[in-house]
């Protein structure tokens, strides 16, 4: 991989971690937590493409069809887990 494919790759995973990001909306912290899942996404559907020799959308050295699909599966599974709400049990002896 060269560099420019390399920043040409992350350019797009920030793109489409800010696009979700538009779409669902949240705050800073949701902001991060989408543009870390796209970046890690991303790597990951670039890596199982070429692992497994699959291509769908090439653009260069990179496969954009894959890499794209893994940063949306990364994705998804980051705001469904991000959903989770953490509620305090009341015993019997606290004041409510």
């Amino acid at each position: 991989m060269t560099l420019p494919s390399i920043v040409l790759g992350f350019i797009c995973a920030l793109l489409v971690g800010a696009l979700f990001h538009l779409w669902m909306d949240g705050g800073l912290g949701r902001l991060m937590l989408y543009l870390t899942l796209s970046v890690l996404g991303f790597s990951a559907g670039q890596f199982v493409g070429g692992w497994r020799n699959w291509i769908f959308f090439p653009l260069g050295p990179l496969d954009m069809g894959l890499a794209i699909l893994g940063s949306l599966v990364f994705l998804g599974i980051g705001y469904w887990l991000s959903l989770v709400e953490l509620r305090r049990q009341i015993d019997s002896n606290d004041e409510v």
